[in-house]
């Protein structure tokens, strides 16, 4: 019966999530198999998700971060040192800030609040979210809502205040000096396998230790290794959106009657997190530009809150080709997943749930 069970979930999953993509929903992959599964779940009670499905999707979701540094991308690490830690600062006063303020005002434990403002990725903080022992579901509402102003709200805000501001000369010749990414040519299933098998194995470690999230980090720091030392690292996109459905399968195998009637609780926290990010946009922007010689433009989709591929296509569309910013989303991805979780666990024993 298990069995059944499994495959209708996988089943229902996979149809929303590929509805959702094909309705360019950001994540849709993801999205769909949650709200289709939550569905299941809700009205039939006929879901079922093994318990290890968390340590395969992390593992996954943490070689495909790994993956995504190149070599060429080493290069210019000592140029971008000082704005990727004033950016990595700004997100993680914002992620602290903000997450204490909604666990103040609202009824969301205090791991569950901060987690809702990782800056990660929608698809892998609601797994670590999950992992850590905090409300899953309603992480990924919040990180979906992040997701979607990243892409859809604020790059249209940042080419109306930049164009209002009217961009100096400085600015359109340093938008002109761009210089391509290289990427890595190393796509091959031998890749691939090995990809899997150096995760895996650093993903059942990390479930060994005590440290927080450690099945995720673990993979990224692997695979990173991988692929700078080796360039010996693949995980093809097929594999990236395989684990977004289960991720979402899992999350909506979880979710019950209560959980849906707690969404109206999360409006305030949901206004907090647009609020701050607008803030910190703006703020930690300006300080990049003032000490780092970016353009305005540059400098706002920097402190973007959107995933480090998403970046890539939404710089392109507003005229800006300069790969520091590719390369600072980059490490921002690998970073933020790596860390801030770590950090905010102390927070929580520190302060107390």
């Amino acid at each position: 019966m298990n069995f059944f069970y499994l495959f209708l979930t996988l089943a229902i999953g996979s149809i929303f999530g590929l509805t959702a993509a094909k309705m360019k929903i950001p994540g849709g992959f993801m999205v769909g198999a949650i709200i289709g599964v939550a569905a299941l779940n809700i009205f039939f009670g006929t879901t079922y998700v093994p318990k290890h499905t968390k340590l395969f999707v992390q593992i996954i979701a943490g070689a495909f971060i790994g993956c995504i540094m190149e070599k060429s991308d080493l290069k210019r690490i000592p140029k971008i040192v000082q704005p990727t830690i004033i950016m990595l600062l700004g997100f993680l006063v914002l992620n602290l800030s903000a997450g204490l303020l909604i666990h103040l005002v609202s009824p969301l434990d205090l791991l569950t609040s901060l987690m809702s403002v990782v800056p990660g990725g929608i698809s892998d903080t609601p797994i670590i979210a999950a992992a850590m022992g905090a409300d899953a579901p309603k992480v990924a509402v919040m990180q979906m809502v992040r997701q979607i102003l990243g892409i859809g709200v604020f790059p249209a805000l940042i080419l109306a205040y930049d164009n209002r501001k009217k961009t100096d000369q400085k600015d359109s010749e340093r938008e002109a000096n761009t210089e391509k990414r290289k990427k890595s040519k190393t796509k091959s299933w031998q890749s691939f396998v090995c990809t899997l098998i150096i995760a895996a194995i650093a993903g059942i470690l990390g479930t060994m230790t005590s440290i927080p999230s450690a099945s995720f980090a673990f993979p990224i720091i692997a695979v990173l290794i991988l692929k700078l030392v080796f360039d010996f690292a693949y995980i093809p996109r097929w594999a990236k959106k395989c684990a977004q459905v289960l991720s979402g399968c899992y999350l909506g195998s979880i979710i019950v009657l209560h959980d849906v009637l707690e969404l109206r609780y999360l409006l305030i926290p949901l206004i907090i997190i647009l609020l701050s990010y607008m803030a910190n946009c703006l703020f930690t922007s300006m300080i990049i530009r003032k000490t780092c010689g970016f353009t305005r433009k540059e400098s706002m989709l920097i402190t973007t809150p959107a995933g480090a591929s998403d970046m890539a296509l939404i710089s392109a569309d507003m005229g800006v080709e300069n790969t520091d910013v590719i390369i600072m989303q980059v490490l921002r991805a690998v970073i933020v997943m790596t860390f801030f979780p770590q950090i905010i666990n102390v927070v929580v024993h520190i302060i107390g749930k």
